[in-house]
């Protein structure tokens, strides 16, 4: 029995869903659209981990599926094709009432980010393309990160590598005056690319020196505690 598994076998499926929708936990009544499912598997698979509960409404009521196979192959084609890289899940069997609620099981994984796939129009062309991104399990909701998240986790999967030069004082010295800065304003007073930019201010981050805030879309960095004056 995996980790997983045993966690949420110490409850019973009515302790579980008398508990509500958390971080840990989502209900889903039914299951039709391979993209939808595959919203909360990406983010329990790059936060920490959750079950989804396929037969429970959001009242808490167990209602139970009619079509096993059915819901199997939607999860299978939401896994396969809108998430990448491809996260470990388990499926099992619960049964109250003798109604059948399907349990998916998403560990956290080691290989996160993971990314949501789903084929959108550009609205600017409207020509049909992929739109990627990642989100993670906030309480009750699944939240799609911003592009500094997005590295902040892509780096901790690498050696932390921090550099101090000039780029780094002029941005510590900006800061002072400034208190805030993006990584689009450190690309344009450094001379570097955006994506040099996130690097660099996710390294700061890593290492303590900066703190990475954001709400909404809009992420900033700013001087940490330690660091201030």
């Amino acid at each position: 029995m995996t980790p997983m598994r045993s966690r949420f076998q110490q409850l019973t499926l009515p302790e579980l869903v008398a508990e509500g929708e958390n971080g840990r936990t989502e209900f889903k009544r039914l299951v039709h659209s391979p993209s939808k499912i595959a919203r909360p598997i990406t983010a329990f698979a790059n936060t920490a981990g959750g079950v989804i509960l396929i037969g429970v409404d959001d009242d808490k009521r167990i209602v139970g599926i009619h079509s096993e196979k059915e819901i199997l192959e939607i999860i299978e084609e939401g896994v396969k094709l809108h998430i990448d890289p491809e996260p470990e899940i388990e499926i099992y069997h619960e049964e109250f009432k003798r109604r059948l609620v399907l349990m998916v099981l998403v560990p956290e994984s080691p290989d996160k980010p993971h990314y949501h796939l789903e084929q959108t129009t550009d609205p600017r062309t409207g020509k049909s393309m992929t739109e990627k991104r990642v989100y993670t399990r906030e309480g009750n909701r699944n939240r799609a990160l911003c592009d500094d998240r997005i590295t902040l986790m892509q780096s901790k999967k690498n050696p932390l590598k921090l550099s101090f030069g000039v780029a780094e004082k002029l941005l510590l010295g900006y800061l002072q005056q400034h208190r805030q800065i993006t990584a689009d304003q450190y690309a344009e007073m450094a001379g570097i690319t955006l994506a040099e930019s996130r690097e660099r201010l996710i390294a700061l981050v890593r290492s303590g020196a900066l703190s990475l805030r954001t709400e909404g879309s809009f992420s900033c960095y700013t001087l940490s505690v330690q660091t201030m004056p």
